[in-house]
């Protein structure tokens, strides 16, 4: 089982990597630069690790939610 810590770190990666899919497809919509998959996945694979990774290492040091 995963602490509770790294699983909400993994979470994190995920929104990070579908935040880049939603932005690379938007922009696609948009633009008219077409990019294959593979790049967007492996940009997104990037983004996601990164993301984890920030996260991991920045818990604790940024205060806790809630406005109070």
């Amino acid at each position: 089982m995963l602490a509770p810590a790294t699983k909400a770190s993994l979470l994190w990666g995920a929104v990070g990597g579908l935040a880049f899919l939603v932005l690379a497809q938007g922009y696609e919509l948009l633009g008219d630069l077409g990019v294959g998959i593979g790049p967007k996945v492996a940009v997104a694979l990037v983004v996601a690790a990164v993301t984890a990774l920030a996260t991991h290492l920045a818990r604790g040091r940024l205060p806790a939610g809630g406005g109070r």
